[in-house]
């Protein structure tokens, strides 16, 4: 099964290559309203998988991931027209240069081919990713998680029943109906077939993928992201802003998961940002420093530094300085996002420098790294890693180039 749907996904992606913009647009612009048109479909088929994953046990934060309703169909319908209303990256010419000899050269973007995306939980993944790939002039093979299959299926039949009547070729856009993980490892094999491998989900599912595929990987990675309060912070904006950054999706990777103050504030700050998470229902835990002023506080394990919690639950650390902060997040976070709060300029330059990470923020919630929020449409997800694409990963960043060279009957000597 695996290998048919790679021959036809290699055969639509020659195809792809050669769409106008406008074709492209037109065959998303029928997407999206297909997905309104089937929404009670879809949400059918996602009450299924929500149910069993109710009863396997599965944290409401995930839950919450793979959910959906009429709001959610229409944010994945809003999110295919913008993708579509992008500027098209293929043909776009980077550079162009005459040489001494009169040979023309330019450098322009021309599509990836064939990207195969394994992820977890979140159905809307689904319709983001054909979108995006559609655009920029790709097929794509889509492996989702067993707990979103249902509502997978779905969309992927919705999706590619739109494009009946376009010129986009429907196998451009296929979905893997089997949650068998053998059809997965599978899938990670066809280098002659497929260009790239996107895994989206949690460190389990990307450690395999980057193990175990013979493709290419663009690594999107897990957040264990972090807030650090520093000591002349303005301390009534930092409450609102950790709190953002923990409780309005905790179940996302730009979530904060780790929070750092400052030792000569911690006494005053703490108990205050502490009884705010509470409201929330965070669970807090804190290392000795913290424990001594909020005693109450859960003690934190070494793993608890290195967790990707996706829940709401949050570490908190006591430091010493800018430095620690620094040394702190550079060994335990994920190179995903990471905030500093302060007031004083010099001090949020170091962080933006030395922090390595893919999205670095100064006085703002971690919860922005999202290709919509930056202004870039949909994402294909947050790349941490640093070849090729790094952080929210939109049209342009699913594209490769090609140099073009133009002569007049030139011969090397």
């Amino acid at each position: 099964m695996i290998t048919e749907m790679c021959k036809k996904a290699k055969a639509a992606s020659v195809e792809m290559a050669k769409l106008t913009a406008e074709a492209k647009n037109m065959a998303l612009c029928r997407m999206a309203n297909a997905l309104e048109a089937n929404t009670e479909k879809i949400l059918t088929a996602n009450l299924t998988d929500v149910d069993a994953a109710m009863h396997s046990g599965l944290k409401a934060a995930l839950i919450d991931r793979l959910a959906l309703d009429q709001r959610k169909i229409q944010a994945m319908a809003k999110g295919l027209r913008e993708v579509s209303a992008l500027p098209d990256p293929v043909g776009t010419i980077l550079n162009t240069w005459t040489r001494p000899n009169g040979l023309i050269i330019s450098q322009v973007r021309v599509p990836l081919g064939v990207i195969g995306i394994i992820y977890e939980s979140r159905p809307d993944v689904t319709s983001d990713a054909a979108g995006i790939c559609i655009k920029s002039g790709n097929a794509v093979i889509l492996r989702g998680g067993s707990d979103a299959l249902n509502s997978n299926v779905t969309i992927g039949e919705v999706l590619r029943d739109a494009l009946l009547g376009t010129q986009v070729p429907v196998d451009a856009v296929q979905v893997v109906e089997s949650a068998d993980r053998h059809l997965a490892e599978e899938l990670m094999r066809m280098r002659e077939y497929i260009d790239v491998l996107i895994p989206r989900g949690g460190t389990d599912l990307i450690k395999t993928v980057v193990e175990t595929s013979r493709i290419p990987v663009i690594e999107t990675g897990t957040g264990n992201c972090h807030v650090y309060v520093e000591e002349d912070a303005d301390l009534e904006k930092a409450t609102p802003i950790v709190i953002n950054a923990k409780c309005q999706r905790p179940g996302t990777c730009n979530a904060t998961e780790k929070l750092l103050v400052h030792s000569k504030i911690a006494a005053k700050y703490l108990p205050v940002v502490i009884a705010a998470l509470r409201e929330k229902g965070v669970e807090v835990r804190g290392d000795e420093e913290t424990r001594k002023i909020v005693p109450d506080v859960k003690a934190t394990t070494e793993e608890d530094w290195y967790t990707e919690y996706l829940d709401l639950i949050i570490g908190v650390k006591v430091v010493k300085s800018l430095d620690e902060a620094i040394a702190h997040i550079n060994k335990y976070g994920t190179h995903h996002s990471d905030s500093i709060l302060t007031a004083d300029f010099d001090k949020a330059m170091r962080f933006i420098r030395e922090i390595d990470s893919a999205a670095v923020y100064w006085n703002a919630s971690t919860r922005f790294t999202d290709g919509n929020q930056f202004g870039l449409g949909a994402e294909i997800g947050i790349s941490t890693q640093k070849l090729h694409a790094r952080g929210p990963m939109s049209v342009q960043h699913l594209t490769t180039t090609k140099y073009v060279v133009l002569g007049s009957g030139q011969i090397r000597k």
